[in-house]
């Protein structure tokens, strides 16, 4: 709860940007991978819509690129540098990362994008507390 608060909360959770009070997604377990991508239209704590606009996370594949990037990078120095393992097999270590972490990656990407957006506001998430 200490980053109750905060855009990281909200990333890493998933929960409304701006009250922080519920999840964003109808299905908690990313690896639902059907329902990967279902989302509440509106938050039922303070009423925020989050699909802005019509095709409003499309902007979250290019956060979902640099993510791609970023967790191939670390399978990368992590086979090969740490772990030792030759091209083919930090190519593997990539691969098998990028798939595995793929449904993350999306919610996580879509998390980030609507986080440039809304900004966390107390007002709201103290409008249904009382």
């Amino acid at each position: 709860m200490m980053l109750k608060g905060t855009k990281l909360y909200s990333i890493f959770t998933g929960a409304c940007p701006v009250c922080q009070e519920e999840s964003m997604y109808k299905e908690k377990n990313p690896y639902k991978l059907g329902k990967v991508y279902e989302m509440h239209d509106h938050c039922s704590h303070c009423g925020t819509k989050y699909k802005i606009e019509p095709s409003f996370f499309y902007g979250a594949m290019y956060v979902s690129y640099a993510l791609g990037v970023a967790f191939s990078v670390a399978a990368f120095i992590i086979s090969h540098v740490f772990l030792g393992g030759g091209l083919v097999a930090s190519f593997l270590a990539i691969v098998g990362t990028l798939i595995f972490f793929m449904p993350i990656i999306m919610r996580l990407s879509r998390n980030i994008w609507i986080n440039f957006f809304l900004n966390y506001n107390k007002n709201a998430a103290k409008k249904n507390s009382n």
